[in-house]
Parts: C-alpha cells; sequence; structure tokens
C-alpha cells in the first residue's frame, strides 16, 4: 500500500529529518538511507520498523545536520609534503614554473584535507529512533486514511456489480424464447425432413437448461456477499490485514461473471457482463493495495 510519513526533530545541536514513502509490493522491500553518523544504528532501526510497516517497497531517509559547526578537518602534511615534492621534480625535469600559490594547489589534491566523521552519541541514537517511530506513525495514518479511501471504493464497485447482475433478469426470459425462435427458423429451413414435435422439446429443454445461470447468479450474489462482510462494518474502515483474502475472493467474482458470459447467448446480457467485468478490474487493482 502506498504512505508518505515525515518527521523532524531539532535541538541546539543536530537536527533530524525522516521521510518514509513507498509503493506497493507483496512483501517488505525497506530501503535505508542513512548518513555514515547513524551506520551502527541500521539493523536496530530495520528490526523495530520492520513489523510496523508490514509491507511494501519502502524507502526510508535519514538527513543529519549538525548545528554545533563544521566537522573537524584534518590536514594530511605527509600526503601534502610529497605531492610538493613530486611536482618540483616534474617541474625541474619538464622545466616548467613551479605553481606560485603553493596552498592553493596543495590543498586541491586528494587526500590534501580529509574530514572525521564522528560518531553519533547516546542524545542522538535515542532522537533518530523517535523520530523515526514518529515518521512511521504519520506514515501509518496516512495508509490508514488511503484504507478509509479503498473501504468506500470497494463498496461502490460491489454494488456496482449486484445492480448490474440484477439488470441481466429482465433479458433472461426473452432469452429463451428468442432461442427457441432461433432453432424453430433453422429447422424449419431444412426442406424434406421430418421432425418429431416431442423429441425436439426434451432437446430444446435440454439446451435451454444448459444455458441456465441460476446457479451462477446465486454464487456470484454470494461471492460478493462475501467481499463486503470481508471488509468488515462500514466503521471498520481499517482493512489492513484483509488483502490476500480479498484477492481469492476477487478471483472467485470473476469465475462467476466469466461462465455467466459464456451462458448468456445474448448480445444486451453480454454488455452487462463486460460492465461487471470493468468493475471487477479496477477492483482487482486496487486490491494490490491492501495490506
Amino acid at each position: 500500500m502506498t504512505g508518505y510519513g515525515k518527521s523532524i526533530y531539532s535541538d541546539p545541536n543536530f537536527k533530524i529529518t525522516v521521510e518514509i514513502k513507498s509503493v506497493n509490493s507483496k512483501q517488505l522491500d525497506l530501503l535505508m538511507r542513512m548518513p555514515a553518523v547513524f551506520r551502527e544504528q541500521e539493523t536496530t532501526i530495520r528490526n523495530r520498523i520492520s513489523p510496523i510497516l508490514e509491507r511494501g517497497k519502502i524507502e526510508l531517509t535519514v538527513n543529519y545536520e549538525n548545528l554545533r559547526g563544521v566537522s573537524p578537518v584534518k590536514i594530511n602534511k605527509a600526503i601534502i609534503k610529497e605531492y610538493k615534492r613530486l611536482i618540483d621534480d616534474i617541474s625541474e625535469e619538464l622545466q616548467i614554473e613551479a605553481p606560485k600559490d603553493w596552498v592553493q594547489v596543495l590543498f586541491r589534491m586528494p587526500d590534501s584535507l580529509t574530514t572525521s566523521t564522528p560518531e553519533a552519541d547516546e542524545n542522538e541514537n535515542e532522537a533518530l529512533i523517535r523520530t523515526i517511530l514518529a515518521a512511521s506513525d504519520n506514515f501509518m495514518q496516512y495508509r490508514l486514511q488511503e484504507g478509509k479511501s479503498l473501504y468506500e471504493f470497494f463498496f461502490q464497485k460491489i454494488e456496482r456489480i449486484r445492480e448490474y447482475l440484477i439488470l441481466t433478469e429482465k433479458y433472461e426470459v426473452d432469452r429463451v424464447s428468442k432461442i427457441r425462435e432461433k432453432l424453430e427458423q433453422q429447422l424449419a429451413r431444412l426442406q424434406g425432413v421430418e421432425i418429431d414435435r416431442g423429441r425436439l422439446e426434451q432437446e430444446l429443454i435440454f439446451y435451454i437448461e444448459k444455458l441456465d445461470v441460476t446457479e451462477e447468479k446465486t454464487r456470484l450474489r454470494s461471492h460478493l456477499n462475501y467481499f463486503e462482510e470481508t471488509l468488515g462494518e462500514p466503521d471498520e474502515t481499517n482493512i489492513s490485514g484483509k488483502g490476500k483474502k480479498l484477492g481469492f475472493i476477487s478471483q472467485e467474482i470473476g469465475r462467476e461473471i466469466n461462465t455467466l458470459g459464456s451462458k448468456a447467448n445474448d448480445a444486451d446480457m453480454q454488455k452487462l457482463v463486460v460492465m461487471m467485468k470493468d468493475e471487477l478490474e479496477q477492483i482487482k487493482e486496487q486490491v494490490l493495495n491492501v495490506l
């Protein structure tokens, strides 16, 4: 399920900003971007927040600002001396003028200056954990709001399928008479063929019974009801943990709709079946966003 959460901690010495964002994924795929000062905390943080976040392709980003001033800088004298010696040798060998501004040249050379990265102290580590947990809470609140929207979306789509199913009923009686009429017209074209009307009626009844959709409609209604029951009551808007079950029920709904379409044998009913399929596809797409 998609989500976003952010939290900021600041005091006179440092500032920590944590952002968590995710897109849908069947498993938990947690990518953590941490500054070097907190590297040792990665395992602890992963173990703390993985049970909270549950699932999704999640990116956690931590930004750290040291408000005490610049980090300590170390001048590597040995390296600088070696650079100067090499430049002097090259200048003499190639008969070219040595640099006039040695300081600028030498300090630009690789590894001439290094900035040490101090380890975070206990206060900073505790602040980091609190900030990440606060961002996780905001992240889950975002998911909860999205869950409420999905909850309403699912009920609307299920109700739409139910309405289309009701509309198919008015075509069922006419469908049988149309099938009978069509078969009799085709038989009438056969000249010189004697027809056993009793046997014909039996075959018609058998054929029409094969096109009966009563069972499919009953099962489809049952699956639609089960989908709504799984979502819960209207005030139970947290649908977390129901994603797989809703996915399985969606497959069963699709199976009955497909059978209904294969038995329809009527253009108007087929149109309604296509509309039911469209609503179901939208449900399936969004079910992937349910944990």
